[in-house]
């Protein structure tokens, strides 16, 4: 019996690698005849796993997605790929709760060792502090924005421009990706109204009913969402993933000091105590702050507008600090 159940397990395990397996091939990879197969995968049938039959000159099965949810089968990478994906999935997602309770369960059907692997790999996932005042997101709202993009049919909601604010601006869109970016869930559509592309928080949308009719999708600029939202929020067009403003400077500081802040920027060891940086921002008076951040001698390679920047900026720091208010004692 113990035989049997381990052949069951493992012919489970490849039918769940969504591919079309013929009588013979599962045969000949678990060592067995195809009469046994038969009588196995029958069996398998009877524990609510649906098996289609394959037509074709060898025949075959595979196993189809069911109206009830089967018992699955996970090797050990990944139950171990799960829980951690569960885990950080519980730490301020829109799906904490539901991410919590799958782990607990996936935690109870564990073997032992299993279990004790787990167990060693807690996870706790810091949230940035800007991030701890952000709106959690509806998770059947995030439902119902999946659905719509898919089905590629258009919607009509309530939009409020800030988190404070009442969602009483209507907008009417044809729904094309849902994204997630910096620990916020945005839709990207086209806006019906404002004949452009544009992005919403998904934690302002408030989706109204019944929805639209179904639309022919729209090609993205960019080709693709990565590029066009890294685009986008980059302060660009949406079809290239360059920063508007980019310059050039040497920093009289180690490389070694200056990558790790450097975020995407490329730096270039000039010598020990010298480096190239270049670096991208939304706005020359942006970059030149970003890159006044380092704290040392700057030295601008170019391009003169961020030369210019950074005079505007001396300019506008030397202001403030001749209009420095003193500071006054307590009241007597």
């Amino acid at each position: 019996m113990h035989k049997t159940s381990s052949r069951l397990l493992a012919l489970l395990s490849l039918l769940q690698t969504h591919r079309d397996w013929s009588g013979e091939d599962l045969a000949g990879r678990l060592d067995i005849t195809s009469r046994t197969v038969r009588r196995d995968i029958d069996r398998l049938r009877e524990l609510g796993y649906p098996i289609t039959t394959v037509k074709g000159p060898a025949g075959g099965y595979r196993l189809e997605a069911g109206t009830n949810l089967p018992p699955l089968l996970f090797d050990d990478g990944q139950a171990i790929a799960l829980a951690v994906a569960l885990q950080t999935a519980a730490a301020g997602t829109a799906v904490a709760e539901d991410a919590s309770r799958a782990l607990a369960t996936l935690r109870q059907v564990m073997p032992p060792r299993l279990r004790h692997r787990i167990d060693l790999l807690r996870i706790t996932a810091v949230q940035p502090t800007a991030a701890r005042d952000t709106l959690q997101v509806d998770a059947q709202v995030l439902m119902d924005l999946s659905r719509v993009v898919h089905a590629r049919e258009e919607l009509r909601f309530d939009y409020a421009p800030s988190s404070s604010a009442s969602a009483d601006n209507p907008r009417r869109v044809q729904p094309h990706h849902l994204v997630t970016w910096r620990h916020h869930w945005y839709l990207v559509a086209w806006d019906l109204h404002r004949e452009d592309w544009r992005t919403f928080r998904v934690d302002r949308i408030r989706p109204r009913t019944p929805t639209g009719p179904r639309f022919a999708p729209r090609e993205l600029p960019g080709g693709n969402v990565s590029t066009f939202i890294t685009s986008r929020f980059r302060g660009n067009d949406g079809t290239t993933t360059d920063w508007p403003c980019q310059g050039e400077v040497i920093l009289r500081l180690p490389a070694a000091n200056v990558a790790p802040f450097a975020q995407d920027g490329i730096v270039e060891e000039l010598g020990s105590r010298h480096c190239r940086l270049v670096l991208g921002s939304w706005s020359w008076t942006g970059l030149a702050a970003a890159i006044g951040r380092f704290d040392t001698d700057i030295e601008v390679i170019g391009p003169p507008q961020l030369a210019t920047a950074f005079g505007d900026l001396a300019a506008r720091y030397a202001h403030a600090a001749r209009t420095t208010r003193p500071e006054t004692g307590p009241a007597r």
